[in-house]
């Protein structure tokens, strides 16, 4: 596990001089770690927290911001559905956009002891508890063991539960990426093929004499196979080159940006994955020396008188 973030939500509705909306309050405990929201902050600042009292300070989301023409440094009335109701006075103290419209339409994120002081909490009462994992691949065994040793009075949900649509898109995005990894391979291999074709039709000529002095056909072969493994080599270390320049660039400096509306996210973000990397250069060379070798065994059929004759 990577962190553990308690929780509590509360409705509100939040009141402008011109708007009115309704919001549901996350108050998060800073005190538990440093908080994913960080990351996700547009503009301004994130929360201060105080040891002696609950903060005023409140993350809006851009969505939320835009709606109540809101900034950072601007102040808004949050009106607390309860018995009796009660009024707040917060302080926009930054925007944030997560690209999920699910949350970035209902959430605003301030200090977790504001809650507890509205519903009358003790210090040690929370909504529930956020679990993160370093590893996202064991979140399902992780969650068994959790729901396994839960109360009966506790309920678990799991992040592809509650966002069962986002991670749909994402595993048909993966297809996509092997379905495409799948034809390039294969037009790569055609390429070579082909090429390695090319240049045996070409050398017809230079074969005939070359077989006609006493070279074998391993011999004629090794040297179309050396010749096809030094395009291929090159290939690849060019391709590398372009390729990777290309994801340092767009990891540094964000050229390529995506709608948020539809992608989750505001650009194409770039993973390193070295293990990946190295897999996939296996994967190619590996394919591209069978692409080579299959055309050298024409050689064995290629008669040196015939071959002599060849124009």
């Amino acid at each position: 596990m990577s962190s553990i973030q308690p929780f509590a939500r509360k409705t509100a509705i939040i009141k402008t001089k011109e708007e009115v909306l309704g919001v549901v309050l996350k108050g998060i405990d800073e005190k538990s770690g440093r908080s994913p929201m960080r990351q996700n902050l547009v503009s301004g600042k994130f929360l201060t927290f105080s040891d002696t009292a609950a903060s005023n300070d409140v993350l809006l989301s851009r969505k939320v911001a835009d709606k109540l023409r809101l900034k950072p440094g601007d102040k808004a009335l949050f009106y607390f559905i309860q018995n009796p109701p009660r009024v707040r006075q917060f302080t926009v103290r930054g925007i944030y956009q997560t690209g999920l419209d699910e949350f970035d339409e209902a959430y605003v994120i301030g200090d977790i002891q504001q809650v507890r002081d509205l519903t009358s909490w003790p210090d040690s009462l929370v909504g529930g508890l956020e679990i993160t994992l370093k590893d996202f691949n064991r979140l399902d065994p992780v969650a068994d063991n959790l729901y396994e040793n839960l109360r009966y009075d506790l309920k678990l949900d799991k992040i592809t539960d509650q966002y069962a649509q986002l991670f749909d898109w994402l595993k048909l995005l993966n297809r996509n990426v092997v379905i495409f990894l799948v034809l390039i391979i294969f037009v790569a291999t055609f390429n070579m093929v082909a090429t390695i074709f090319i240049m045996i039709l070409e050398r017809t000529n230079m074969i005939g004499v070359l077989k006609a002095i006493g070279a074998t056909d391993n011999q004629i072969r090794s040297m179309f196979f050396f010749r096809g493994l030094s395009l291929t080599v090159r290939g690849m270390f060019y391709g590398n080159l372009i390729g990777l320049g290309f994801c340092a660039v767009q990891y540094f400096f964000h050229p390529i940006p995506l709608d948020p509306e539809n992608y989750y996210m505001d650009r194409v973000p770039i993973h390193w994955d070295p293990l990946m990397i190295v897999v996939l250069n296996a994967a190619t060379f590996l394919t591209s020396l069978l692409a080579v070798l299959i055309p050298t065994y024409l050689i064995s059929r290629i008669k040196p008188v015939v071959a002599i004759k060849f124009d």
